[in-house]
């Protein structure tokens, strides 16, 4: 059996120092605004026209449009190799049989 070897981590030879810091905690004052902020609606209001809606369904179908046209195509693109494979393979094995 293959096993793997695991690479081992090498040790620090020479011990490594910590740096002796003492943190000291500080007082936060908080801060108060002056004046009271509006509160911000939490969302936005999205108003339907009648056009916004045309164009919105316009939208949709051009793009329904175009990609029905790009994976007609490709289905079409892979019809027509497989055809000349097949006619390919035909002649290859007429001309083989012949000798």
């Amino acid at each position: 059996m293959i096993r793997p070897k695991i690479p081992t981590m090498p040790q620090p030879t020479v011990p490594v120092a910590t740096p002796a810091t003492a943190v000291e905690p500080t007082a936060a004052t908080p801060v108060t605004p002056s004046t009271p902020v509006p509160p911000v609606p939490a969302r936005s209001t999205i108003q339907l026209t009648p056009g916004t809606a045309l164009a919105l369904v316009g939208g949709g179908t051009a793009v329904v449009l175009v990609v029905g046209a790009v994976l007609v195509s490709m289905l079409l693109a892979v019809t027509v190799t497989a055809a000349s494979v097949a006619v390919c393979a035909v002649v290859l094995r007429s001309l083989l049989t012949r000798r």
